[in-house]
């Protein structure tokens, strides 16, 4: 593989640009081909090509989905290396990249470490409380948006959708419920995370509550949204009113990604006859 990237690198038609080693070093990395990938990304910085946050977020992810977390941290420490500043944007991205892969406690450490050596923005506690949420740590997030207030930042839409799905995850429906309906106002975040909240306790009532609510109050589903709600009818058998927010999402002009649409027909194909994944395919082919 090593052999094939540096042979099309050196071939007239391939553009050497940052994009072009994006998938190059998105290839190494998957692979744990560590030593190779920086290797790369040194000769790119010798051509004088630029790395940009997109690349950075593909070495740090690249390091802490093989568990090497610590490299990743290290990687953030010496950006100068990649020729990246050590900003509010790339901390992000190493706390975006820790979080996702479920390093919360460690997004956590560094978050604390650079308060007052790198300066957040409102972005910077979302991610950390999105970290929180996916844990159900209630205290963690409360903890956080105090400090966020503390130094000046306003919690935004997301914010509260975190907390919001943080409390479900939790298991204090009541108090996600009592929290959602003091918001005084709502966007399509918020209104996701009560109806995620309800489809993970299996009530689809509440869920189909908070979709109304949501169509009523003009906020408009995401495909997020529409994927999520027709998956947990499909996955109870709820066929009939999958194909109703199926057809609404369709109606919107809102079509998911294919891989999406076959994750459909393959749960509708191993009920039986497949009447239904037909419906599904025709619509979307």
């Amino acid at each position: 593989m090593v052999m094939f990237f540096n042979w099309a690198l050196k071939q007239p038609m391939v553009d050497k640009n940052v994009g072009t080693y994006h998938v190059i070093v998105k290839a190494l990395g998957r692979r744990k081909f560590f030593i190779f990938m920086m290797q790369v990304l040194n000769d790119m910085k010798l051509n004088g090509i630029k790395a940009d946050l997109f690349m950075l977020s593909i070495v740090i992810d690249s390091f802490v989905h093989a568990g090497h977390v610590s490299k990743a941290i290290q990687l953030f420490g010496n950006l100068d290396d990649l020729g990246l500043n050590r900003d509010t944007e790339a901390l992000n991205v190493l706390l975006s990249c820790l979080c996702r892969r479920a390093h919360v406690g460690a997004a956590a450490s560094v978050f604390n470490l650079m308060k007052g050596k790198v300066s957040f923005n409102v972005a910077t506690y979302n991610v950390v409380v999105g970290g929180w949420s996916m844990l159900g740590k209630v205290d963690e997030i409360e903890r956080v948006m105090k400090e966020m207030e503390v130094e000046g930042f306003a919690p935004d839409f997301n914010m509260f959708a975190f907390f919001l799905e943080g409390l479900g995850r939790a298991g204090r429906m009541d108090e996600a419920v009592e929290v959602f309906g003091s918001l005084k106002e709502k966007d399509t975040a918020t209104y996701n995370a009560m109806i995620f909240n309800f489809i993970s306790i299996g009530d689809f009532d509440g869920c189909m509550k908070y979709y109304n609510g949501m169509l009523s109050d003009n906020c408009e589903p995401s495909i997020d949204t529409y994927t999520r709600v027709i998956t947990a009818f499909l996955r109870t058998r709820k066929v009939a009113d999958a194909l109703l927010i199926f057809d609404e999402m369709l109606r919107k002009g809102d079509v998911p990604p294919t891989g999406t649409i076959t994750s459909f027909i393959k749960q509708l194909c191993s009920y039986g006859p497949p009447y239904a994944a037909m419906m599904i395919y025709k619509k979307t082919s």
